[in-house]
């Protein structure tokens, strides 16, 4: 069983993020599964704080962006969207080079929220940061 509304494929999804920060962070999606969707984003200068290191708000956006297109794939998008309502981010290793790998899995899909977990790996899969997605679902205007 699958929690997609929408017909997924990776180049729909890594389309969606053409001209946007999506892009230009270099994030793309590279896998789904029935009930998660999993992006990358290179850890280099656009992703780097003044000391090297991953930016924290570069989680963040990784997080968000793939949480975000998840909850957005969950919903009928005639009827509904979903936007970002909250992020927590706890960091728990610091990366200076590489990819970084953002997994979102739901562990609430309502009729007018989702909270979503979104975990970030380094290519060893070392856990860089854990993150909890709060997205509100919005009734499209006719």
């Amino acid at each position: 069983m699958t929690i997609w509304q929408t017909e997924l494929n990776l180049a729909a999804l890594n389309q969606r993020g053409k001209n946007t920060m999506v892009e230009y962070l270099g994030i793309e999606f590279i896998e789904i599964g029935s009930d998660f969707l999993i992006a990358r984003m290179p850890v280099d200068h656009r992703t780097q704080q003044p000391l090297g290191i991953m930016h924290g708000g570069a989680s963040c956006v990784l997080a968000e962006s793939a949480g975000s297109i998840a909850a957005n794939c969950c919903v009928d998008i005639n009827t509904h969207y979903c936007v970002g309502l909250d992020i927590n981010t706890n960091h728990i290793r610091s990366i200076r080079d590489g990819f970084v790998i953002g997994t979102a899995k739901p562990y609430h899909i309502g009729k007018t929220t989702h909270v979503w977990s979104i975990e970030i790996v380094n290519e060893n899969k070392q856990l860089i940061s854990i993150n909890r997605l709060t997205m509100a679902v919005l009734n499209r205007k006719s």
